[in-house]
């Protein structure tokens, strides 16, 4: 989603982000969310993909978590408030086909302006690459819930929350409880596309 577009759909928008290129984003990439700021809803850069629980990690190198299924897990709930949302542009999405085969990708049934309920948190510091040491960065992840068809037939565990409509912007930032808005979308409302360009 274009940086000027962003800015045309939330009042008061601050800009932090600097130049938002478009293209793919990739997990551990940095890539534009929307969150709370200190006067209002903040364009920032963020690292994608959350702090691990330590009880996964094999190792001091922590790759991130790029989604999240289990609200009801300790290591989540203390980034489920208001204070840690956040939204990710996004115009599509991919799932992976299987091994060697490439991805599948899912767009907007219609040209709607789209984002990711996410979650963030601020200056986390950890080793993401052991060749850069420790870092402190922002990070985000996205929710997801289970699929509906279009997704299902490609990934049948879980889907992106996308949410599609500003009501649905304001309350996810607003501190909504995330289960309320953890569902996926409407059968029919994503289609399959080719490679983005």
């Amino acid at each position: 989603m274009p940086q000027e577009a962003m800015r045309r759909l939330f009042d008061g928008l601050v800009d932090h982000a600097g130049n938002v290129a478009p293209g793919k984003v990739y997990p551990d990439r940095w890539a534009p969310i929307i969150r709370n700021g200190e006067g209002g809803p903040e364009l920032v850069k963020a690292r994608w993909g959350m702090p691990s629980p330590r009880s996964v990690l094999k190792t001091e190198r922590d790759p991130g978590i790029t989604n999240i299924r289990n609200l009801g897990s300790p290591h989540w709930r203390r980034w489920l408030g208001r204070e840690h949302r956040c939204l990710v542009p996004l115009t599509s999405f991919s799932e992976p086909l299987g091994k060697g085969r490439g991805f599948q990708w899912f767009a907007p049934a219609n040209d709607s302006p789209i984002f990711f309920a996410g979650i963030e948190t601020r200056e986390w510091t950890s080793v993401r690459k052991v060749k850069d040491g420790e870092t402190t960065d922002d990070l985000f992840a996205f929710l997801t819930s289970p699929p509906k068809a279009e997704v299902g037939a490609i990934h049948p565990k879980a889907m992106p929350v996308i949410l599609t409509r500003p009501e649905e912007w304001d309350a996810w930032l607003n501190g909504i409880r995330a289960e309320e808005l953890q569902r996926p979308l409407p059968d029919g409302a994503l289609e399959l596309i080719n490679e983005p360009a």
